[in-house]
């Protein structure tokens, strides 16, 4: 069992595929900016981690006005984002061994602050699995044709066998401190890749269609079509 939980929302990048100045978090979903429905999504669920946001150093201020502005009050703490997602969730989970001195019964859950359609039930499914001491994604499984393609071949992949991985990823804080510890690599594309480094088995809990990560212009107004049809 787990003695202590967090997360740490990953809120660091610049969002530069979205052609805007203003950073995917911090734009307009449903009357208020993205990063606030991601965290009222973890304040809500059972399981009720600890919430820690990393944040790009130069837009503190700009998220704490935005919080006075939509009377935003869900605790939180802040950390600062580092050069890379990976830098960024190795100062996160240094700021998270500072709090809690003993890791050896605690879960940190790593999550994308551009999900903010996350379904409470999926956070407390993969935070159970975690007491099992498993080492968890959330990813859903593809509905699409799949094909694998080399320099001289390609050729079609069984989509049954393909899974599409999302965040949360929740793991025990030592395993994830020791990952972490590794050198940086171009092949770490997430924290299950960091983790699967040292030997880990990943066991993937059921995500959702819904829990799309806004990436692109026209991923809010699909979002927006979401929230709309999972809340109102």
């Amino acid at each position: 069992m787990m003695d202590q939980n967090f997360v740490l929302i990953v809120a660091a990048g610049k969002g530069s595929r979205m052609q805007s100045d203003l950073p995917k978090q911090y734009l307009l979903l449903h009357n208020k900016p993205v990063l606030m429905h991601t965290i009222e999504q973890f304040y809500a669920s059972k399981t009720q981690p600890q919430i820690i946001v990393a944040l790009h150093p130069e837009m503190e201020g700009f998220w704490e006005s935005l919080c006075q502005e939509y009377q935003f009050h869900i605790p939180h703490a802040i950390t600062y984002g580092g050069s890379s997602r990976f830098q960024t969730v190795k100062k996160g989970i240094a700021y998270i061994k500072n709090l809690q001195l003993q890791s050896d019964h605690c879960a940190i859950a790593v999550h994308d602050a551009a999900r903010p359609l996350i379904a409470i039930e999926t956070i407390d499914a993969a935070f159970e699995k975690v007491k099992e001491g498993k080492a968890v994604v959330v990813a859903k499984q593809s509905t699409d044709s799949v094909r694998l393609t080399t320099a001289n071949k390609s050729e079609a992949i069984d989509r049954n066998i393909v899974w599409l991985v999302q965040t949360p990823q929740i793991f025990e804080a030592s395993l994830l401190e020791r990952a972490y510890q590794q050198e940086e690599e171009v092949t770490f594309t997430d924290d299950a890749s960091v983790v699967e480094k040292l030997g880990n088995f990943i066991e993937i809990v059921q995500g959702h269609y819904t829990n799309i990560k806004i990436t692109y212009p026209e991923d809010i107004e699909i979002a927006q079509f979401y929230l709309k049809k999972l809340k109102y």
